[in-house]
């Protein structure tokens, strides 16, 4: 089957069933999830669906800001994130260092994999990471305050910003909803968006965290161009033609 008969296959598939998803697609037409993602990457930006995480959904069931909480997220590749959160560790600093984690169920792989005896000061505004970080024996853990969003466990708000506005960390682990060329990092949420640039503009090194459903995605508000960003660490389902886009922007690509 060529390509586009695929993708007009998939179209119809999605506009008839609502939603689909990349693994089913893929076992359908005997073809790699990559392959799969870049058909819905196409469909997409001719308007016949729009991605979402583990497949794609008819135009008229997406809406703006419709996020997934905290446990729906952990479970889309979930494989993928726990790779990319064991990848991510050697970004690390060394003793002495401090690290801000983002929210994010990506980002919280990272956390689960700190070595307990490294010395770090740890600054997150995510419930779950701080948890997590709490165990950790020989870690100063700061917990940014503000309003904590339901639907992903993260502190938000002024309160947020203007603390983040006082640190400078060696390097902050960032997730992110949406990558892409024109948009740079992307998420739903206007006062999220806010404490997510605020991360960025606080580290020396960003290391952004994101599985390949993410890329070529474009949600809500943009937080942080691509010249912004030092490291992505994600899988191996990343389209080769973007990974050249962002080693143009001098941006360092992990496979984890």
């Amino acid at each position: 089957m060529y390509a586009e008969e695929r993708q007009r296959a998939i179209a119809e598939k999605v506009s008839t069933q609502g939603r689909a998803s990349v693994s089913d697609l893929a076992e359908q037409f005997d073809v790699t999830g990559e392959t799969v993602r870049r058909d819905l990457a196409i469909l997409e930006r001719g308007g016949h669906l729009t991605r979402v995480h583990g497949g794609a959904v008819r135009p008229d069931l997406a809406q703006i800001g419709d996020e997934q909480g905290v446990a729906e997220r952990a479970s889309a590749s979930s494989a993928e994130k726990a790779a990319i959160g064991q990848a991510a560790v050697r970004f690390l600093p060394p003793d002495g260092g401090s690290v801000i984690v983002d929210a994010g169920t990506t980002t919280y792989q990272v956390a689960l994999r700190v070595p307990p005896q490294r010395r770090l000061t740890l600054v997150t505004n995510s419930i779950p990471v701080s948890a997590v970080m709490t165990a950790l024996p020989d870690c100063t853990l700061q917990l940014i305050g503000g309003r904590v969003r339901g639907v992903t466990q993260a502190a938000v708000g002024a309160e947020a910003v203007s603390r983040l506005e006082r640190i400078r960390a060696s390097v902050a682990f960032i997730g992110a909803n949406g990558l892409s060329e024109g948009l740079g990092l992307s998420t739903p949420d206007p006062e999220e968006a806010a404490v997510k640039s605020a991360m960025v503009r606080a580290a020396r090194q960003v290391v952004v965290l994101a599985d390949s459903s993410k890329i070529g995605r474009e949600d809500f508000i943009s937080f942080a161009d691509l010249d912004e960003i030092d490291v992505l660490v994600t899988d191996a389902g990343i389209d080769a033609a973007f990974s050249a886009v962002l080693a143009a922007h001098g941006i360092e690509v992990v496979i984890a």
